[in-house]
């Protein structure tokens, strides 16, 4: 089941984040008004880790955090959102945003939502603290790389 639930969550992120990437890329489109489907998936995620925190032991959080795979974790699903996240931009350049640095991070944000549904099926580590930290930061990685690629990529 912890299987199945990464990868719901790194859907989750995936699919939100494509429907604000494409609202994002017409240049009427505030940032703001596309946060709340973006709360999805780390809302699934804080009520994971929350339960978790509450059935396991105290003495079990260090390890379940920290995993076996966490270099594995912060190395491949950047690798494997490269791809992705190159074709996103490319797609914005023929769109209009006007927030190029914020369509960038969303483009990010969906790439690494791909690569984590990918990774997601070969990781051992199911712990939804591990996911919440190592996933996230490996996610964060692509969309800072949007962010700041857009701006240079994205112009009308």
């Amino acid at each position: 089941m912890a299987v199945a639930f990464k990868i719901v969550v790194a859907i989750a992120l995936a699919v939100s984040s494509l429907s604000a990437l494409r609202a994002l890329s017409r240049p009427e489109t505030e940032p703001c008004d596309l946060l709340p489907p973006l709360i999805v998936a780390p809302a699934l995620i804080a009520m994971a880790v929350l339960a978790e925190l509450i059935a396991m032991p105290a003495s079990t959080w260090s390890a379940r955090l920290v995993g076996t795979n966490s270099l594995v974790c912060l190395t491949f699903i950047p690798l494997i959102g490269i791809g992705p996240l190159a074709l996103l931009l490319l797609a914005l350049r023929y769109g209009a945003s006007s927030h190029p640095a914020v369509s960038g991070a969303a483009a990010g944000l969906a790439a690494g939502g791909i690569a984590a549904a990918f990774y997601a099926s070969h990781c051992t580590d199911d712990s939804p603290l591990f996911v919440a930290t190592w996933y996230t930061m490996a996610v964060a990685i692509l969309a800072i790389a949007g962010a700041f690629a857009a701006r240079r990529v994205i112009h009308w």
